[in-house]
């Protein structure tokens, strides 16, 4: 197979990859053919250029999977605007916090989600623009020729979580997305004739790349919000899906779930990331997908991707997340700077992200200069997390140095949960951490010791969470303890108290 075209162009300029009477996207709103979407885009863009935001300015997006929320990424970067996707399952003080740091100028969402903001959860100078409105505007819009941007003009902002602290930004230039759907199209062998079903949150970058590497390759892509397994088995079967990616969660819960024979064989292809998946589910989607290859790969929101197993390999090494994709070098960084058989997996070359939104301090510390070994050199990520190389080049993951918990494909800073129990004012401390669970590759703990004359009862405490994170953040394990442990250095002894409950 050649190699991916390593030039990259602006990323609206995906509109142009496929046949124009070929489909593109198919929704609720009905199906697009490229020369339809080319219109859209072009259409969505003069729309939104039309508002008079400045350049560069910020539009975010609350929304579920629409045709409105396929386009955004390409009519935003047409217009010269930056796209926030915000995913639809946060609650108002994630969103709020989104829309503060991203300075966003537009929000797109439905008017039951606007609903639950407060006015002072919206900037100041920030519109609120119903998904009603927004394409009504599409009718009778001018038309914006594709746009000239260069490969480093800044794209997207996606929202990821760190061990500490709030969500950031991770700034994406055109040529970081163009690349990472270029390289993703290319090592899974998509085609014109494949269709994707896109499960994940577009606000996800493995989500979101659904679209993107879709497009890249001429193919068409139907996006689905789903309730159950069985909703993924359904849009299988009826739009004859080749491609179909998941995380561990779903992986689990779709190999559970009965398969008319005729759908499972229409699967060409079936990818992870977001977490191991068990040798026990690969063999299970063996026996259930015998026609589909199953690409087990590793990521993060700062570099996209870093690697992928080729299928040949998954019987033999389970365990492996493979080698470099296309566009990107991998290594493994010992205390001494250089690459050898155990490190910090650090990624370098042009799918390394920009940094995070003004955020210099926590830019520096994970986007550092590549290694000397480097063959891309500039800038790398230092991902934080150990991995070990085998005699073959194949990478193999040993686990995080920061303390993120990775649940159900979702990365979760243990800050947001504990900040949002002590907001609830029933808790005086809190400590949360992830523990391993088959079916979510962790779970959450948390661990509180009541506020000072708060009458607290678990079921308010939980009452609160729900209301106020997502359900992924949802600690699994709540425990009340009248004290917790404090080290020398007067905080919180956070590794005492997870070692006491799991041992």
């Amino acid at each position: 197979m050649d190699a991916p075209d390593p030039n990259p162009r602006p990323l609206d300029h995906l509109t142009l990859r496929g046949a124009p009477d070929r489909p593109a996207l198919l929704t609720r709103d009905g199906l697009l053919t490229y020369a339809a979407l080319e219109d859209q885009v072009s259409a969505l863009a003069a729309a939104l250029a039309a508002r008079c935001l400045s350049p560069g300015a910020r539009v975010a997006s609350w929304l579920p999977k629409t045709r409105m929320t396929s386009l955004l990424p390409l009519a935003c970067a047409r217009a010269g605007f930056v796209h926030v996707p915000i995913n639809p399952v946060l609650k108002r003080a994630q969103v709020a916090h989104i829309l503060s740091d991203s300075e966003a100028s537009l929000l797109i969402t439905g008017e039951a989600r606007h609903a639950t903001l407060d006015p002072a959860d919206i900037p100041s100078g920030c519109v609120i623009l119903s998904d009603r409105d927004a394409a009504a505007l599409l009718e009778g819009a001018d038309r914006l020729p594709p746009s000239t941007a260069a490969p480093d003009d800044l794209a997207a902002l996606l929202y990821t979580s760190g061990s500490t602290g709030r969500p950031k930004g991770v700034m994406l230039s055109h040529a970081n997305l163009w690349l990472g759907a270029v390289s993703v199209a290319h090592y899974l062998k998509l085609t014109p004739d494949d269709r994707v079903l896109a499960v994940l949150p577009f606000a996800f970058d493995y989500g979101q790349n659904q679209l993107l590497s879709t497009w890249a390759a001429g193919g068409s892509v139907v996006p689905l919000d789903y309730l159950t397994a069985r909703d993924v088995v359904r849009a299988v079967e009826k739009h004859g899906i080749t491609t179909l990616a998941g995380v561990p969660p779903l992986w689990v819960q779709l190999i559970e779930t009965a398969w008319p024979g005729t759908s499972a064989l229409s699967l060409r292809r079936l990818t992870n990331s977001g977490g191991k998946l068990s040798p026990s589910v690969t063999r299970r989607m063996r026996e259930l997908f015998p026609a589909a290859e199953i690409y087990l790969m590793y990521g993060l929101t700062e570099a996209f991707r870093s690697t992928f197993l080729d299928p040949a390999l998954v019987d033999a090494h389970p365990d492996s997340i493979g080698t470099a994709i296309p566009f990107a070098e991998v290594m493994a960084i010992g205390p001494d700077g250089r690459p050898g058989q155990t490190g910090e997996l650090v990624h370098a070359g042009p799918l390394v992200a920009k940094g995070y939104w003004r955020d210099e301090a926590r830019t520096a510390e994970r986007f550092r200069p590549a290694p000397a070994a480097s063959h891309y050199g500039g800038t790398a990520v230092w991902s934080g997390d150990q991995a070990r190389v085998d005699g073959a080049g194949l990478f193999y993951f040993n686990g995080r140095n920061d303390a993120m918990i990775k649940t159900s494909g979702n990365r979760v800073s243990p800050t947001e949960v504990e900040e949002a129990a002590i907001a609830s004012g029933l808790v005086g401390e809190a400590v949360a951490f992830g523990y391993p669970d088959d079916r979510l590759g962790e779970a959450i703990a948390l661990v509180v010791r009541p506020a000072a004359g708060a009458d607290m009862v678990e079921v308010d405490l939980r009452t609160h969470l729900q209301r106020e994170l997502p359900n992924f953040m949802q600690p699994s394990t709540l425990i009340i303890r009248d004290s917790l442990p404090v080290g020398p250095n007067g905080k919180l002894d956070r590794e005492r108290i997870k070692m006491e409950l799991m041992a």
